[in-house]
């Protein structure tokens, strides 16, 4: 019998055994309901992008019938805008003014999600640099899909009431078609899945490399070591560049990455500089209202965080040469201005501030009292009233000819 006992256990271990069946469940798996996953139609890249391109430059999305993405980031633009307004303008007559200028969407294909705390990949992970990523002006979108439905929906902007509105007019536009054959022919009977496509299309448009990041600047070819700047834009690198001097390169990255990637000339941070208010917009005629960026009013989950207030993204410096108008609120109107204001906000604030009842200097106008805590005074702000400022007059024409170097579409000559 002892002889028998090894067999007889090896015997019963090969028997089926009773194994308990899963719970029934009617809850979808939560992946079949994301942006990103797999569909049974799954369209191919080509095919979205295609669909994305025909979506951005169609203007019968809008209620005006007349207004596009191109119309306020045009392509000959760098996806900016091709004009000198300080907010474009939209809305059923064309005639709406929101309260901030449109950026250019290029070079946003890297753009980490907002975080409050954010380590940089420079192998020191002690160092927070706070609020930083997202789309918009206030990093309120997560993605490129949802910052997407954010014009779409604006009464300043393309003006629909909805979704089902950006889908009907889809549906019976001259986009029906394309639509369908792309994403299934009963794709409009599932409207939350027709509205995630649509905007995924846009999304995939804008991660399209010759469109959105072709890195063809002379300054890309000069870091492939195709082409020498000129004596003048090695000065301006150098003052960009220079802690002591513009410092422009703490937030707006001029350098390659450990990893080899070139520069995006942006850290994607969210930052309060004190713009000047603009009282060109509308909305800035009541004295009550302030545009704090990153804790409202547009955004609204921070709101109670007040040390935020005024923050606003740092936007890639890539084509900057190509806009006329700068800053979030477009209160500037030309590079010089805005060199100009990076040096003299606190050695002349006279220059960019208005005067109170009392004759003195109002800095900081587009903020509510209280918070001037908030405005950064790293350098170049970091100098006093009457002091020399940190770039003088030639300085600065040598940083903005070498701003100039950003701008895509440079021909190396024997290429």
């Amino acid at each position: 019998m002892k002889k028998l006992l090894p067999f007889l256990l090896l015997l019963a271990a090969c028997q089926p055994q009773q194994v308990a069946k899963p719970a029934a469940t009617t809850t979808a798996p939560a992946y079949l309901n994301a942006a990103y996953a797999p569909a049974q139609h799954q369209p191919s890249v080509a095919s979205m992008t295609a669909m994305g391109r025909a979506m951005f430059f169609e203007p019968s999305l809008s209620v005006s019938g007349k207004l596009s993405c191109a119309s306020c980031h045009s392509p000959d633009h760098a996806y900016g805008p091709p004009n000198s307004l300080a907010v474009q303008l939209g809305g059923p007559g064309l005639n709406d003014m929101g309260t901030r200028a449109a950026p250019s969407l290029r070079y946003l294909q890297n753009a980490p999600s907002f975080t409050e705390h954010f380590h940089d990949d420079d192998g020191d992970d002690s160092i927070d640099a706070g609020p930083t990523g997202g789309r918009n002006w206030d990093g309120r979108a997560r993605s490129g899909h949802e910052q997407a439905l954010t014009p779409l929906l604006s009464k300043h902007e393309m003006g629909n009431f909805d979704a089902a509105a950006v889908l009907a007019r889809l549906q019976h536009g001259p986009l029906a078609a394309q639509f369908r054959k792309t994403y299934g022919e009963n794709i409009f009977e599932q409207p939350e899945q027709a509205l995630r496509w649509a905007l995924m299309s846009l999304e995939v448009f804008q991660e399209s490399p010759a469109d959105f990041y072709p890195y063809t600047s002379k300054y890309d070819a000069f870091l492939r070591k195709q082409v020498k700047l000129s004596p003048q834009e090695l000065r301006g690198l150098a003052l960009f560049n220079d802690e002591t001097k513009g410092n422009c390169a703490a937030c707006h990255i001029s350098q390659i990455a450990p990893g080899g990637a070139f520069p995006q000339f942006t850290d994607y941070g969210l930052i309060n500089i004190g713009v000047p208010r603009n009282n060109q917009l509308p909305a800035n005629a009541d004295p009550q209202y302030f545009d704090m960026g990153l804790c409202g009013p547009e955004r609204t989950d921070l709101t109670d965080h007040r040390e935020y207030c005024g923050s606003f993204k740092t936007p890639t410096l890539r084509n900057v040469a190509l806009r006329q108008r700068f800053f979030h609120n477009g209160s500037f109107t030309s590079l010089e201005q805005v060199l100009r204001f990076y040096v003299q906000r606190d050695t002349a604030p006279q220059k960019w501030y208005p005067k109170n009842p009392d004759g003195r200097v109002h800095k900081y106008d587009d903020l509510p009292p209280g918070l001037e805590a908030n405005v950064n005074a790293e350098p170049p702000f970091n100098r006093k009233k009457g002091q020399a400022p940190a770039l003088s007059e030639k300085e600065i024409a040598d940083v903005i000819v070498f701003l100039k170097t950003l701008t895509d579409g440079y021909v190396v000559k024997g290429a």
